[in-house]
């Protein structure tokens, strides 16, 4: 099959995507050329759509920031990878480690850097990271957003403790590996699902208790029954402002909850627009992660034998398709794409 890149026109939905034709990359000193194997959807891929997204996308951009694969071409300078190395990329492309300053965010795949829905992928090297081997392709190409987010969350300021107990709000990809991570950290989770269906697929995957929010309206009143009025050490809202002051009344004394990203929406603040209530908790918003903390999720998926969660996979000629079907289908699990 020839190469071919798509490349995205903002502000114009599924239209906006469009395929050309693309020529083997020739890598700068600092550059390494994939062979791209698989590539995968994330929220933030809409909203770059639509211009909700904090950081524009380019006009013409190669869109996501999600995908593995085959290193096939390395600049004079490259140290970090080898010709035959299976790679993807930290979703910021200068974060390398430390505090996260406004400098590493505007620099982003899939957003001011090609990313990788295209035949090949051209990567700075100091993004590269390195895959578990005991992923698939599909695998993969899941972990560079929504699976470090998941683990930022759950491992800053300090780890999840295994007698900690863990809330998960939502059940889209961040929640799904927030719960993977959670349960691997040994801690006690619980998660909120709006759909028995969903409900049941959660307890399949260990999940301690399951709330299904249409049963329990005032769920974080059912959180609190389960932990015997006491609430949770950890909250991990993957929804966003609206589920906030729920999720800030699920918490513990001096419980720590992280709400995730670009989260669109109005929060329904209690009545005196205080969004602590009368908790005593902390409440912070972060933006995925450093290519270390992505490195450290890479070695526990690897120790614990850890498969991130898939819905379907699509073809590459079928990538607007699979875009429709992450929007419109409400997966459970990450939306692929494969290559040929």
């Amino acid at each position: 099959m020839n190469a071919v890149s798509y490349h995205l026109d903002p502000m114009r939905g599924l239209d906006g995507v469009i395929a050309r034709p693309q020529a083997v990359p020739v890598p700068g000193p600092d550059q390494v050329v994939i062979r791209v194997r698989a590539a995968s959807l994330n929220r933030r891929d809409l909203m770059l759509m639509d211009g909700t997204y904090p950081l524009p996308a380019n006009p013409g951009v190669v869109p996501l920031s999600d995908g593995v694969g085959e290193v096939i071409a390395l600049g004079d300078n490259v140290t970090r990878a080898s010709l035959g190395d299976r790679v993807t990329a930290s979703y910021f492309v200068r974060w390398i480690d430390g505090p996260q300053r406004l400098a590493h965010v505007v620099e982003q795949y899939g957003a001011n850097h090609d990313g990788m829905l295209a035949t090949y992928a051209v990567l700075e090297q100091d993004s590269v990271v390195h895959v578990p081997a005991h992923l698939s392709d599909a695998e993969a190409a899941t972990l560079t957003c929504a699976g470090v987010v998941a683990w930022a969350a759950l491992t800053t300021p300090e780890p999840v403790r295994p007698e900690q107990r863990v809330l998960v709000v939502g059940t889209g990809p961040v929640a799904l590996f927030a719960i993977q991570h959670a349960r691997a950290f040994g801690a006690d989770v619980i998660a909120v699902t709006s759909t028995p269906a969903k409900a049941e697929r959660l307890r399949a995957m260990g999940v301690d208790e399951v709330i299904v929010s249409v049963e329990y309206p005032d769920w974080d009143q059912r959180v609190r029954s389960l932990t015997d009025g006491d609430g949770v050490d950890r909250i991990v809202d993957a929804v966003g402002m609206p589920t906030l002051p729920k999720s800030v009344r699920s918490g513990a004394y001096n419980a720590e909850l992280t709400l995730i990203g670009a989260s669109p929406g109005p929060a329904p603040i209690d009545g005196d627009g205080n969004p602590f209530g009368g908790a005593y908790l902390s409440i912070r918003r972060i933006a995925v992660g450093s290519r270390t903390q992505f490195e450290a999720m890479n070695e526990a998926l690897a120790e614990h034998g850890i498969r991130p969660v898939l819905d379907r996979i699509f073809p590459l000629e079928r990538a607007v398709e699979a875009y429709r079907y992450y929007r419109d289908a409400n997966p459970f699990g990450k939306v692929v794409v494969g290559m040929p």
